[in-house]
C-alpha cells in the first residue's frame, strides 16, 4: 500500500508560483515513478510530469518551461514548481504514484488562477 497527501494548492493571480507537494508513505520502495496529473472543471484528467525513481523527468509539450517536478527522497515528497501560472491552468491536480502491481492516488489539491 502507498498512501499520498498533496497540499500547496490555493489561490493565485495570473503569472504568480506555486509549489505541489506530494507526500507519500506506505510500501516506498516499491514506488517506480511519481507523477501529477490535473482535471479542469468538465475536462478529462491529464497527465502533466513524471519523475522516475532515478530522478528522469518527462513534462507535457504544452506545460515544458513553466512547470518542474523534482523530488526530495529523504522526505520521500515530489514537488511540482508551477510559474508563470495562467488562467487556464485552473484544475484540481493529483498525484500519482506507480507500483509495479498498480497506481496510487492522492485526494488531490485545487489550484486556481485568477485573471
Amino acid at each position: 500500500q502507498v498512501q499520498l497527501v498533496e497540499s500547496g494548492g490555493g489561490l493565485v493571480q495570473a503569472g504568480g508560483s506555486l509549489r505541489l507537494s506530494c507526500a507519500a508513505s506506505g510500501s516506498i520502495s516499491s514506488i517506480n515513478a511519481m507523477g501529477w496529473y490535473r482535471q479542469a472543471p468538465g475536462k478529462s484528467r491529464e497527465w502533466v510530469a513524471t519523475i522516475s525513481s532515478t530522478s528522469s523527468t518527462n513534462y507535457a509539450d504544452s506545460l515544458k518551461g513553466r512547470f518542474t517536478i523534482s523530488r526530495d527522497t529523504a522526505k520521500n515528497t515530489v514537488y511540482l514548481q508551477m510559474n508563470s501560472l495562467k488562467p487556464e491552468d485552473t484544475a484540481v491536480y493529483y498525484c500519482k504514484a506507480r507500483v509495479p502491481w498498480r497506481d496510487y492516488w492522492g485526494q488531490g489539491t485545487q489550484v486556481t488562477v485568477s485573471s
